[in-house]
């Protein structure tokens, strides 16, 4: 929650605004007090106030009363920009009735910017000698467009960031980045108008109250869709994060169910980053490996304990159950937004080159190259581990049985990497063993920022 101001900073703002009176009476030199010009932009500066538009979420106004203010400077002068821009805040606060420690720097902030600006731009006009007719004249309004804007920025925003002990940087993300197109449509408009005013006269600018207020409509109708857009997104990625917490909830039950089946998963996640790394394959790839080598097994979680946790041998029926687990797998991550190729990997990790695997007899290229990647892994680890439901045997013995099986069940150019992969690694690596599930687990969750911008924008049994 925003802090109150201090009365020294009170007191300091309003000596700031003290100050601008002197100013005021010492740039007068430049003002012109063109009575119907004056009431003409008085007039469009509030009512663009008046009905200015805020959006909710980030709190930006949209109105047109700066693009009013600085036609002010340079058809006015400092002097009486700056009187307009007060009397337009003055009217909104009445409208309004905010805090008056935010009029007070409200008022400030439109003193002095009109002061500053105004005064840089009309000396710049006397120092060049430019007249109305030239170039460097429509130069110099841009100028002062971007010098006011800054200034009118940097007050009212940095006020803000000392009462609410927030990043400045954060604010220009925020308040200034997304208006800032539209500022530049309004510098040229800007320009535009004293070009018009210099040829056609007051009338000029009648067209340029119904352009205004058009414009104004349109800025607020865009930052209004921006503010939806991104309010979807953030939606869009809690639902997300609240779906890949389902799964992990799943893969925690799954793990107090069967230690087994958790240390599997963990040690095929590992491995298959590894070799998908040793493929040549892009970090994303590699993180999805990772992901569906974590997941892989998930389908598991329908078989019942007399299944998942038996020491005999299992009956015909009992495999044909176990065989459906890719299938079951696939389709309960398949239903979290963005895990469809994880789903796509799980669904293909039991296939085989020959095309005799399960569940639908993919051969080769056709089973995708990460799926490939975790039979082979998979493969590996049920036969090394001490943690399975089968007796393990030495790595040699292990890298033995996967050049038997290249070609037939698994790609051999792979399991030649990943023999290469194991001879350089340690024994813990080679073997498994100390593969941790909540290791594995943790480092998988920034794994699923991956897989979620996906959707926004391929052995041995078993595995």
């Amino acid at each position: 929650m925003p802090r109150r101001p201090t009365r020294r900073v009170i007191a300091l703002e309003c000596a700031a605004l003290a100050a601008a009176i002197p100013v005021a009476l010492w740039t007068n030199t430049y003002s012109d007090w063109e009575l119907p010009l004056l009431a003409t932009v008085l007039a469009l500066a509030v009512v663009s106030d008046l009905t200015a538009i805020e959006t909710a979420a980030s709190h930006i106004v949209v109105s047109g009363s700066f693009l009013a203010i600085v036609i002010g400077i340079v058809l006015l002068g400092p002097a009486v920009g700056a009187l307009i821009a007060l009397l337009s805040i003055v009217a909104g606060w009445l409208l309004e009735r905010y805090p008056g420690t935010n009029l007070l720097n409200n008022l400030v902030t439109y003193a002095w910017f009109p002061l500053l600006a105004g005064t840089g731009f009309h000396e710049a006009v006397r120092a060049t000698s430019t007249t109305t007719d030239e170039g460097l004249y429509f130069l110099l309004i841009l100028a002062l467009f971007g010098v006011a804007l800054a200034l009118n920025f940097v007050l009212i925003a940095g006020y803000r960031t000392y009462l609410e002990g927030s990043a400045f940087r954060a604010k220009v993300e925020r308040a200034l980045l997304p208006i800032a197109i539209s500022e530049i449509s309004s510098a040229a408009l800007a320009v535009g108008v004293v070009f018009a005013y210099h040829e056609a006269g007051l009338a000029a600018l009648a067209l340029f109250a119904v352009v205004l207020v058009t414009f104004q409509r349109l800025v607020g109708a865009l930052l209004v869709s921006q503010q939806r857009a991104d309010e979807l997104e953030l939606r869009a990625k809690q639902l997300a994060g609240f779906q890949v917490a389902l799964l992990s909830a799943l893969l925690r039950t799954l793990d107090l169910r069967d230690r087994m089946t958790a240390r599997h998963s963990a040690a095929v996640a590992r491995y298959a980053r590894e070799l998908a790394a040793k493929a040549g394959m892009s970090e994303e790839e590699q993180e999805l490996a990772h992901t569906a080598g974590l997941l892989h097994d998930i389908g598991k979680f329908v078989l019942p304990d007399s299944i998942l946790k038996t020491n005999v041998s299992l009956t015909e029926a009992d495999w044909e159950q176990v065989r459906k687990h890719p299938y079951e797998g696939a389709r309960i991550v398949s239903q979290v937004d963005g895990y469809q190729p994880v789903g796509e990997i799980i669904l293909a990790h039991h296939e085989r080159m020959d095309g005799l695997g399960y569940p639908r007899g993919l051969r080769g290229d056709e089973i995708p190259a990460i799926s490939r990647i975790i039979a082979i892994a998979g493969a590996y680890d049920v036969m090394t581990a001490r943690y399975s439901y089968r007796e393990p045997i030495s790595s040699y013995e292990a890298i033995a049985e996967l050049r038997r099986s290249a070609g037939t069940q698994l790609d051999p150019e792979l399991v030649d990497l990943f023999i290469e992969l194991l001879a350089n690694r340690d024994f813990a690596f080679r073997h498994g063993e100390d593969a941790d599930f909540d290791t594995e687990l943790a480092l998988d969750r920034r794994i699923h920022e991956y897989v979620s911008a996906s959707a926004a924008s391929g052995a041995a049994e078993p595995g």
